[in-house]
C-alpha cells in the first residue's frame, strides 16, 4: 500500500519548450485534422500567435519530464500494474509554438477502493508560459493494480 504521508508531495516543475514540429507531430499522431493545428498561416488567421497545442498536448509533454515515473519510483510503484485512469484539463490561455511552459505537480490524493485492491494516486499540475501567466490546469488520477 502507498503512505499516505506523501499527499501532497511536489513532483517538481517541468519545463517544456512548445517546438512547431512536435505540435505538428502530435496533431498527426492524434489524428486531428484540422489545419490549426498543423498550417501557420490558418493558425495566425484564426488569431493565434502561432500553432496552438492540441487540447491533450501539455499532458503528453508532461510525461516527458520524467517526474512521474521517477514519484512513482519513489512510491515504489511498479510500472507494470498501472492504469491511467483518468485525465482532466482546464485552459486559461492558449499555448503556441515558440511558449516555454513549466508544468509544477503535487500529489493532491491517494486513496483506494475495493478493499486495498484498486490505489489511486491523484495528481494535480499547474502549467504557466515563460511570463508567470497560468495557461492550464491539468489533473490525472493512476490507477495501482494490486
Amino acid at each position: 500500500m502507498i503512505d499516505r504521508k506523501w499527499i501532497g508531495h511536489e513532483l517538481g516543475a517541468s519545463q517544456l519548450s512548445i517546438e512547431r514540429g512536435r505540435l505538428k507531430f502530435f496533431a498527426k499522431a492524434i489524428g486531428e485534422t484540422n489545419p490549426l493545428y498543423t498550417d501557420e498561416s490558418a493558425a495566425r488567421a484564426a488569431g493565434y500567435a502561432d500553432l496552438p497545442a492540441p487540447p491533450t498536448f501539455l499532458f503528453a509533454a508532461e510525461l516527458d519530464s520524467g517526474a512521474l515515473f521517477a514519484t512513482l519510483d519513489r512510491l515504489g510503484v511498479p510500472l507494470g500494474k498501472l492504469l491511467h485512469g483518468e485525465q482532466r484539463f482546464e485552459y486559461l490561455a492558449p499555448v503556441v509554438a515558440g511558449d516555454r511552459v513549466t508544468v509544477s505537480s503535487r500529489i493532491a490524493d491517494i486513496y483506494q477502493k475495493k478493499n486495498g485492491a484498486l490505489e489511486f494516486i491523484d495528481i494535480e499540475s499547474l502549467a504557466v508560459n515563460q511570463h508567470g501567466a497560468p495557461v492550464a490546469r491539468l489533473r490525472s488520477v493512476t490507477v495501482v493494480r494490486h
